[in-house]
């Protein structure tokens, strides 16, 4: 069966963002921040803690150091940047899953981060680098048939290709920028329906209306979707059952 992961752990001190609670029964897969675009040090722990009770796979989203952006403005790094910065994050993640006794499955870097991989080489190299350095056993999330996942199976990781419910496609297999108006997906049925093409038939509608192959290894949510939590349910079902 595909994986279905989410973004989570994104609140930040007083600021609570998303349902975490509600979404974790639905999947398989979660992606914690580490502080650097969301999360905090007690969200992060917390987090952890509510993983481990609905025993789902953890793994690191590290993201550009960009509170304010949330991570999703592009910002010139370069690529000992990102390796140094991704190494940094993993770490700070790991250590409240060691006071658990449980250990990290994969790392999914976050936003721009994550778009930038998916079509700077080097870039996607570094970040790769940094993921096996630290465990090469750690598997690496990244967007399907990308620079990120070239990369990570160039060095020997386990990768996932990744696809997402509710964002919409360009005709290069990006995700259309979130700067442009169709770029999420609001509507179930729109969403559901992407997913039930992606699933039986490896494709994807793009925004033009062309239909393109894509390869589906997990499957992403995002927690602060307004509708994440059905979105979670009806998709999960349907994976259950294909």
């Amino acid at each position: 069966m595909i994986d279905l992961n989410c973004d989570l752990g994104e609140s930040f001190g007083i600021y609570q963002l998303g349902c975490d609670k509600d979404i974790m029964p639905f999947v398989s897969s979660v992606n914690i921040a580490c502080g650097f675009h969301a999360g905090d040090p007690t969200t992060m722990h917390r987090t952890v803690e509510l993983a481990h009770k609905f025993e789902v796979n953890i793994g690191a989203h590290p993201g550009l150091n960009d509170v304010i952006g949330f991570g999703r403005r592009s910002i010139k790094i370069t690529p000992q940047e990102a390796y140094t910065l991704v190494l940094y994050q993993i770490g700070a993640l790991e250590a409240f899953l060691r006071a658990k006794g449980k250990t990290l499955h994969h790392v999914k870097p976050h936003g721009a981060l994550y778009n930038m991989a998916a079509k700077e080489e080097e870039l996607a190299v570094n970040i790769a680098q940094a993921v096996y350095d630290f465990n090469p056993s750690l598997i690496l999330f990244g967007l399907s048939g990308s620079c990120l996942t070239t990369a990570g199976e160039k060095l020997g990781l386990k990768v996932r290709h990744e696809v997402f419910a509710d964002r919409t496609y360009q005709d290069d297999g990006s995700l259309t920028p979130r700067s442009f108006e169709n770029a999420v997906i609001d509507n179930e049925q729109q969403a559901i329906e992407q997913v039930v093409q992606i699933v039986q038939q490896g494709k994807v509608k793009t925004v033009t209306g062309n239909s393109i192959s894509i390869k589906a290894d997990t499957i992403c949510l995002h927690g602060d979707n307004v509708n994440s939590v059905q979105f979670a349910k009806k998709i999960s079902h349907i994976l259950h059952n294909v």
